[in-house]
């Protein structure tokens, strides 16, 4: 009876499937996509600074020196084989190392919160977002203390600015800051 029953259950969902599949949505909805924070970044070539309008404000920050090193290893000697297969002298490989510069040291400048707005309430936000997306782990407390703005880094580095000062875009992204009407 059981074996009925079940093999109806089947046969029924089965025949209910391409049902159910036209009442779903067209599509999944699209994940919302990273920003490339680096687009809002500024380096100016000299020692200038950007010009602060009354109410916006600008950081820098230091762009670290990347140094990448790529280790091979170069045969020197190939391999002596017998008549009869057998190696006679393995081949002989030296390691070559070389290194080059990926990106200068360079002083950036970016928009950020203005300082009057880093708030007690502001902060416990930033933790807030930054723990629903995982990159911080920690009780709130709104202080920017070290595992907060290492939480800011690891964010912001993902999408192209390697600082631990927020962002006005990072934190744009996250959705604690009114977007400028004009930027949409």
């Amino acid at each position: 009876m059981k074996a009925l029953a079940s093999r109806w259950v089947t046969r029924a969902l089965l025949c209910a499937a391409p049902l159910l599949a036209a009442c779903a949505p067209a599509g999944l909805p699209e994940a919302p996509s990273r920003s490339d924070l680096s687009q809002e970044v500024l380096r100016p070539k000299q020692d200038a600074r950007p010009v602060a309008e009354p109410g916006k404000c600008w950081q820098s920050d230091v762009a670290p020196l990347v140094i990448e090193t790529v280790t091979q290893q170069v045969m020197v000697q190939q391999e002596r084989l017998g008549e009869d297969g057998t190696v006679l002298q393995p081949a002989a490989f030296r390691t070559e190392t070389h290194q080059r510069i990926v990106q200068e040291r360079e002083e950036v400048w970016f928009r950020s919160p203005c300082p009057e707005d880093m708030t007690v309430e502001f902060i416990a936000t930033l933790q807030r977002a930054l723990k629903a997306r995982g990159f911080y782990l920690l009780p709130l407390t709104g202080e920017m203390d070290a595992p907060t703005r290492d939480a800011v880094h690891r964010f912001q580095t993902e999408r192209g600015l390697d600082s631990p000062t927020l962002s006005l875009a990072a934190a744009r992204e996250l959705g604690i800051v009114a977007t400028d009407l004009d930027q949409l």
